[in-house]
């Protein structure tokens, strides 16, 4: 699959987004736009072949980079991590379900407002960890705690931890559960 996201900042300082990709299984050249944090808006042109994506994928490209839109590099954006406390040191089965089932609600949670991508998900030492890359952290944590909320019965087990691009590995908490003080990966 071909895919593209780009990036401007309005003179409001409002982050947008535009994205496009091909599906290669409905043969669909997608564009989705709009504020970051916010549902974005899709248009589909159907019966496109790998051949024509290419050529749209470009011309996209040329339209964005004419537009001022550009890629946020990865070492620029935040990492974002949210992480669930488990009853078992290595997870169960219903686990490996919340796993699964959190790691797509935010996928898509994610995606569909332009934050970022989830990069990845483990289980282990007593906790469900999943790793996301994120272009505006403080609209991250919202929408990660909205999905959750929503997607999910364990909204109370969850924290939040993010690091900046300058420091990927210093996680500092921004969500947890009462009483809960510190992050550890």
């Amino acid at each position: 699959m071909s895919f593209l996201r780009a990036y401007r900042r309005r003179d409001d300082g409002t982050l947008e987004f535009r994205e496009a990709w091909h599906d290669d299984e409905a043969a669909q050249f997608v564009v989705n736009h709009g504020p970051v944090g916010h549902l974005s808006t899709s248009n589909a042109t159907d019966d496109v072949d790998a051949a024509a994506s290419e050529e749209l994928l470009a011309a996209f490209a040329a339209q964005c980079a004419e537009d001022g839109f550009a890629e946020i590099p990865e070492a620029e954006q935040h990492r974002v991590v949210a992480q669930f406390a488990l009853k078992s040191q290595d997870g169960t089965e219903r686990d490996r379900f919340l796993e699964r089932q959190a790691v797509g609600a935010l996928a898509a949670h994610l995606a569909w407002r332009g934050l970022g991508t989830v990069e990845g998900s483990e289980i282990g030492r007593g906790r469900l960890t999943i790793f996301t890359r994120c272009v505006d952290v403080n609209r991250a944590v919202a929408a990660v705690k909205t999905c959750v909320r929503e997607a999910t019965s364990d909204f109370t087990k969850l924290s939040i931890a993010v690091a900046a691009p300058e420091a990927p590995d210093e996680f500092k908490l921004k969500h947890a559960p009462s009483g809960v003080r510190s992050f550890t990966l």
